[in-house]
């Protein structure tokens, strides 16, 4: 199984559609609903065998939650903040290009 290659408050994009997002949880692996797997084309279909990061996405038109797999996801090397209403209320401040998360919410 591979090891998780982004961190909680990292900012990533996806590698083929156009939008990006603040890490804010990984499951080390396939953690959702086989209704949602079998929704994704087959030819785009990712492993379940791998890390799956929720984000605090947005895109040009809206905000919203993702589940992306790793294997679609890259660094975003903008350091251009994320417009997502709901990073206040997980995240302090962007610190070199990366959310540091609120005290309340580490463990």
């Amino acid at each position: 199984m591979p090891r998780a290659r982004f961190a909680i408050g990292e900012v990533v994009r996806h590698r083929i559609f156009d939008f990006r997002g603040v890490v804010f949880d990984v499951d080390p692996a396939f953690a959702n609903s086989d209704e949602w797997y079998e929704a994704i084309p087959e030819a785009i279909r990712p492993a379940k065998e791998q890390p799956y990061y929720h984000l605090l996405a947005e895109n040009a038109e809206t905000t919203y939650v993702a589940y992306v797999s790793q294997q679609n996801l890259i660094v975003d090397e903008s350091n251009e903040p994320v417009d997502h209403p709901a990073i206040g209320t997980m995240f302090d401040r962007m610190e070199g290009g990366r959310y540091r998360l609120r005290p309340v919410h580490r463990h």
